[in-house]
């Protein structure tokens, strides 16, 4: 069931109840200009593939990425520090728009490059001790995707129940309360012909 949400400017639309103690929303056509702001970002973001040691293991992300916030905001991910780059003037933009829709300032923002059907992101939490308000029973994540449309995947830690979304194209997926807590997600492989998708996951590091 659909609840109105905490945050003071989210007025536009409704949050549903995702449980246990977590709520998701989605905004179809929040960055309408995707293509075009996609096209500047990718030009001029410093997107690489990053290695990271998984399951013992040191591999290479399927995907470009690039992590971006204020001074201070580092993020330590797979036993590895990532200290933030600057804000452009493209990132800071869907910031104050972010900012004027959830009543949030974000402070830093992971932006994920998809460049065909076979880069992906595998299933994971976002729960990592600095993410904020209050990790991991109060995680907030504001998930821009401009370009084409990629299967998001949610998945119940408990029940295994999962909740499918297709995202790109400008929209908005926003988890708050304790998803991460209770919920894995990723965006799988596929076979599909499928464009170029960024995504842009601002978040709270505190």
């Amino acid at each position: 069931m659909a609840t109105p949400t905490e945050y003071a400017g989210m007025t536009t639309f409704s949050k549903q109840d995702l449980s246990p103690n977590g709520w998701i929303a989605l905004v179809h056509d929040f960055v309408p200009e995707h293509q075009a702001v996609m096209d500047a970002l990718v030009a001029s973001l410093p997107l690489k593939s990053e290695r990271l040691r998984i399951m013992g293991r040191e591999v290479a992300t399927p995907r470009l990425t690039s992590w971006h916030g204020d001074s201070g905001a580092g993020y330590r991910y797979s036993g590895r520090y990532f200290e933030p780059n600057p804000w452009t003037a493209e990132l800071d933009a869907v910031r104050d728009r972010l900012e004027a829709l959830l009543g949030v300032r974000f402070n830093s923002v992971l932006a994920n490059y998809y460049r065909d059907g076979r880069d992906s992101m595998g299933f994971h939490t976002d729960a990592e001790p600095e993410l904020g308000p209050n990790s991991p029973d109060d995680v907030l994540i504001a998930s821009v995707s401009l370009g084409a449309p990629r299967r998001f995947v949610l998945q119940s830690k408990g029940t295994k129940e999962r909740r499918v979304f297709d995202l790109g194209e400008g929209s908005l997926f926003v988890m708050g309360g304790a998803v991460q807590k209770h919920w894995r997600h990723g965006v799988p492989k596929t076979t599909r012909k499928v464009g170029p998708r960024l995504n842009l996951t601002f978040r709270t590091v505190r």
